[in-house]
């Protein structure tokens, strides 16, 4: 591969956009090709390459690893086959009897992750609000807690967490701060700027973009000996990123920037006009003024508020799902971050864990399809109520 000149001087948008600017050095080729290879001779003098085997070696997706850390502006990145093994990785690099401070609300596959796991590793953990940086200082057992994990804005009632705020007291003690960032994206947020640690993505949403991709990226703020444990897990454990799928998060990622523009755009829309509905008792965006997190999200959210909300129909669970099936243009599907927009009852989505969610939340992943199509799709949908 071939690096243009300047690189470190142009915008995220342009890096994005020409991956890097790499070019196929046999062929000049604008797009990167796929390297299948599992395995990679050795040097003439029998010294390894930069390459030795597919599972801890990937060109293809050292490409995208290179990629994430200069939209994140992280010293390194590793990929995962899925964002569930990226989210966790900094857990399984935890020590016996190492705490562990948690968001309440937070994915909830985190949660299910610490409720099954945890004890059994020795790690300790504690949650606290979202809302609360008192009771995340409250929580913080100096000297033992070694990792404090947030995300931000936060699926699925999009709670926002000040990053920089919450660094300062992760470090103080002695912690390290974990962001997920899935719905921020580098676009929106760049929490190792703001003093983060690590910041985790589930590929699989908006960075790939298109729901045809399974994979999670992983970035950190500076190569700590936490960070060198998580490589060695995942060389060791093996969760990698296959080469094809890595191909595809490169390509969706050339697209980022204009894909989350509109989906913010969009989300506002959608937003507004669900929070003037009759039938509608709660939205949950933080780019509305009257949101709790509207303050702390314009400050370290630049250019938009994301392409996720939630809303309470008036009525329960059942009113719910009703209206979830009543739309004929949004799909009712689990996931979020594609270019088609989603909606979903979030209960039914959380397998039985326990977690803050109402029983009538409705989760919608803003796509970017005409906005005034989505908002007919939605008044229609309401309709039945």
């Amino acid at each position: 591969m071939t690096d243009r000149k300047g690189a470190n001087s142009l915008s995220p948008e342009t890096l994005a956009a020409q991956a890097l600017g790499w070019e196929d050095e046999s062929t000049g080729a604008v797009v990167p090709p796929v390297q299948f290879a599992t395995t990679f001779t050795r040097r003439d003098d029998y010294g390894p390459r930069d390459n030795v085997y597919i599972r801890p070696d990937c060109p293809t997706a050292a490409h995208a690893e290179a990629l994430l850390c200069a939209l994140e502006g992280a010293d390194a990145a590793l990929s995962f086959g899925s964002g569930m093994a990226a989210c966790t990785a900094a857990f399984h690099a935890l020590q016996a009897g190492d705490h562990v401070v948690c968001a309440r609300t937070v994915y909830h596959g985190v949660i299910a992750w610490l409720e099954h796991f945890a004890e059994a590793r020795g790690i300790s953990y504690s949650f606290f609000p979202n809302n609360d940086l008192a009771a995340l200082k409250a929580a913080m057992q100096p000297g033992k807690t070694k990792l404090v994990w947030i995300e931000t804005p936060a699926n699925p009632m999009w709670s926002v967490i000040d990053i920089a705020q919450a660094a300062r007291i992760a470090h103080d003690g002695g912690a390290a701060l974990g962001v997920d960032s899935t719905c921020a994206t580098p676009v929106l947020t760049r929490p190792l700027e703001l003093g983060a640690d690590l910041v985790c993505h589930a590929a699989t949403k908006y960075l790939a973009g298109h729901s045809d991709v399974l994979a999670g990226m992983l970035a950190c703020r500076e190569k700590s000996p936490l960070w060198e444990r998580i490589v060695a897990h995942r060389k060791f454990a093996g969760p990698m990123l296959g080469a094809m799928e890595a191909y595809l998060l490169i390509r969706g990622m050339r697209t980022l920037y204009l894909r989350v523009e509109r989906q913010c755009e969009n989300a506002m829309k959608l937003a507004l006009f669900l929070k003037d509905h009759p039938k509608v008792e709660t939205v949950r965006y933080p780019g509305l003024p009257g949101d709790p997190g509207h303050a702390v999200a314009a400050a370290q959210m630049q250019g938009g508020f994301g392409g996720m909300l939630s809303f309470q129909p008036r009525g329960g669970k059942e009113e719910a799902i009703k209206l979830v099936l009543a739309c004929r243009l949004l799909k009712p599907a689990t996931s979020l971050g594609g270019v088609e927009s989603l909606i979903e009852h979030r209960k039914t989505s959380e397998h039985g864990i326990v977690t803050e969610t109402p029983d009538n939340l409705i989760r919608v992943s803003a796509g970017i399809e005409r906005a005034d199509d989505l908002i007919a799709d939605l008044d229609q949908a309401l309709s039945v109520l």
